[in-house]
């Protein structure tokens, strides 16, 4: 189900209905943390439900998201002057109909390189079984996943300029890439038992999370997930 969803996110995104590719998105992650909490409790984990599920992340968490961020980069380029001059003079030798040059745009697609890269050390990483070292996936994924919904639905100006920016896109997409792969322990957010005390830290992130959704909704989860990543930092300097 989580590759499924991540199917159909794709196929809206090269659409254009990125807020549906969105949605679909945020139910493949859903359906993510889910069958890995199932096969916890069941105690039926397994090697083929590990490659199993970064392959579906692969989609989900990696072409998905770079599709979004392809689209709203080709949306901030067509609306910019600079672009529409810089078409406009060149256009007699370019082979397009439209006249429009799609390789900016491109940048959007070192979120997938770069999740694919993620998903496929985390498999041989034995550091990686009770925590994470770089940010997961799916938490840059549903960064990306905000943004259109965060430009459809939300009234917060700011948030939806910025989510439109062509600079802030590119900011997203580099820094995103960069931190899914570096040495930056972060907390995991598995249940292993559901005592306060095990759990005092996911706990409170959890509850502050819903929190910020009913105040902020979409808005809401760039904001949480900057927490996630500062929260742990906060924790390592403790653990020094």
């Amino acid at each position: 189900m989580n590759l499924f969803s991540g199917l159909i996110a794709v196929i809206f995104a090269l659409k254009g209905d990125l807020a549906l590719a969105s949605f679909f998105i945020l139910l493949g992650i859903i359906f993510d943390f889910f069958d890995g909490f199932a096969a916890r409790i069941l105690n039926v984990s397994g090697e083929l439900g590990k490659q199993l599920d970064s392959l579906a992340d692969a989609v989900t968490s990696g072409v998905a998201p770079a599709m979004i961020m392809y689209k709203l980069l080709e949306q901030s380029q067509n609306q910019t002057e600079w672009y529409q001059d810089f078409s406009s003079s060149v256009g007699s030798w370019i082979p397009t109909d439209d006249k429009t040059i799609y390789f900016f745009p491109f940048i959007g697609l070192l979120i997938a390189i770069a999740a694919v890269y993620r998903l496929a050390n985390f498999n041989i990483d034995t550091r990686q079984s009770n925590s994470f070292i770089g940010v997961p996936t799916p938490a840059m994924t549903m960064v990306i996943a905000a943004l259109p919904l965060i430009i459809v639905y939300s009234d917060i100006d700011v948030a939806v300029n910025l989510a439109q920016n062509k600079y802030v896109l590119i900011a997203i997409t580099i820094i995103f890439s960069v931190l899914m792969n570096t040495e930056l322990p972060l907390f995991s957010l598995k249940f292993k038992n559901f005592s306060l005390k095990d759990n005092l830290l996911v706990y409170t992130f959890l509850i502050a999370s819903l929190i910020l959704i009913v105040l902020l909704h979409f808005v809401a989860i760039p904001i949480i997930i900057v927490i996630y990543i500062l929260l742990s930092l906060m924790m390592n300097l403790f653990k020094k």
